[in-house]
């Protein structure tokens, strides 16, 4: 099927016929290696899904990006074909995929983000889902023949999943060189300028990122690095997605943006930091230090106030939980739960456009921080720190923070971490802080 870009795009009258069949248990490498693409994964806690090739794909620019897929979605999951019966909710077919960041194209040097337009979403050929302890495999074609394809990749990919071998994951490629943007000093100046900002009470947060460039020494499998942050992280969203290009963009974010089932959403506001310790008790006085911080809590209360204003015209209740705190391997949050209870029915593409970017990565006045990041950062966001995740028929679906990630081609990757700079913040500590984030990507790196 021709790719559908936006509002200028129509179905037509082609049909998507899905298949579907129960598995037994296994790994999806075989999904994630094939050589095809677009490519995605997805894993939490709960729920594992590898896709490959693209039955459809939905791309959209600019600041109508959301509302442009969320139409395009409903147009093409009207002319979507499932078996007599239906499939179970695990195995119904989904698009995946993500947002950038920004509206517009970056203006700079080049960047890693070329074949990562402002939205890509793609229906897949071949979807392995696992929840709840069932495993299922869905395929999906358009066009002329389609059932008959459908159904000959159903069987082609369930003996190929039967048949799987014993996957050992290459070691880590080892890096050979890195490049900082911005340099310590040049992180001093952009704290300083926005403090300067918010003294003067037009910001009251703003989020400065950093890019890690590193060269490797060696060729990187992130299928083996999905795997190595699955035992480091068994908590975060885990996730991978390679348009057409070689790019691939991954990472394991701790940061849910939103979570749609029926009219249930649940959503969280993850913001204030710390390291953790080298011993448990240690551990316990650097969170019982978060806890009682004043900048932390401030930066906290910031983004679970906004989080909670963006659902209010949605909801018809909104409920905050207790804060706590999140504890990963290398550092700790404050975290709160957000649950609401929508009035009417919603689809979760507008949700994710009300809710993007939180203050949790963005800041508030939320046009006062877009701009003042635009200004400040001298790469190209692209998808760091933007909505990624899927949607199904019923207009249901999850999307994590792209945060904690990295953007990698060939033996080039880019890692971007942020801090949230409010009164009081301090550029060396935030500088600290910035390099504890890099490090679930840089150590599968080093």
């Amino acid at each position: 099927m021709e790719p559908l870009r936006g509002e200028q795009s129509t179905v037509g009258e082609t049909t998507v016929v899905t298949r579907g069949c129960r598995l037994g248990t296994g790994s999806e490498r075989p999904v994630l290696n094939a050589d095809r693409r677009p490519r995605f994964a997805w894993a939490t806690p709960t729920e594992h899904i590898a896709a490959v090739g693209a039955a459809a794909t939905i791309t959209a620019d600019g600041g109508s990006r959301f509302g442009d897929v969320r139409a395009a979605a409903t147009a093409l999951f009207d002319r979507c074909e499932t078996p007599i019966g239906g499939l179970p909710s695990v195995a119904r077919p989904r698009l995946l995929g993500g947002f950038a960041f920004h509206d517009g194209d970056h203006d700079g040097e080049e960047s890693p983000w070329e074949a990562f337009p402002g939205a890509a979403f793609f229906l897949p050929a071949v979807q392995v889902t696992e929840r709840d302890g069932s495993r299922w495999l869905t395929t999906a074609a358009a066009g002329e023949s389609a059932a008959d394809r459908a159904t000959d990749l159903l069987a082609t990919w369930k003996d190929r999943l039967a048949d799987e071998p014993a996957v050992t994951a290459k070691r880590r490629p080892g890096i050979a060189a890195r490049e900082r943007e911005p340099s310590q000093a040049g992180w001093r100046e952009q704290v300083g300028r926005a403090l300067e900002s918010v003294e003067q009470g037009t910001l009251r947060k703003v989020v400065l990122a950093q890019a890690l460039r590193v060269t490797l020494q060696s060729d990187l499998s992130v299928p083996d690095v999905l795997a190595r942050l699955a035992e480091t992280y068994p908590d975060c969203y885990r996730f991978m997605y390679s348009p057409e290009d070689s790019a691939t963009f991954y990472g394991a974010t701790p940061e849910r943006l939103v979570s749609l089932r029926g009219r249930t959403v649940r959503t969280e506001a993850l913001a204030g930091s710390t390291g953790r310790g080298d011993t448990p008790a240690e551990d316990e006085w650097l969170a019982a230090e978060l806890l009682d911080s004043t900048k932390d809590i401030h930066e906290h209360e910031i983004v679970a106030e906004a989080v909670r204003d963006q659902l209010e015209p949605f909801a018809s209740s909104v409920r905050i939980g207790d804060r706590t705190v999140r504890r990963l391997a290398t550092v700790q949050h404050l975290r709160t739960s957000i649950t609401a209870e929508l009035s009417e029915d919603e689809h979760v593409l507008s949700l994710v456009e009300a809710l993007h970017p939180t203050p949790a990565v963005g800041g508030l006045p939320p046009d006062a921080a877009l701009r003042t990041i635009r200004e400040t950062e001298a790469f190209d966001r692209g998808w760091y720190a933007a909505p990624i995740g899927w949607v199904d028929a019923a207009g249901n679906g999850t999307f994590a923070v792209g945060i904690r990630s990295a953007v990698a081609s060939d033996r080039e990757a880019t890692l971007f971490a942020g801090a949230g700079i409010v009164a009081d913040s301090d550029p060396d500590r935030e500088w600290d802080e910035v390099q504890l984030k890099y490090r679930p990507m840089l150590d599968e790196l080093e």
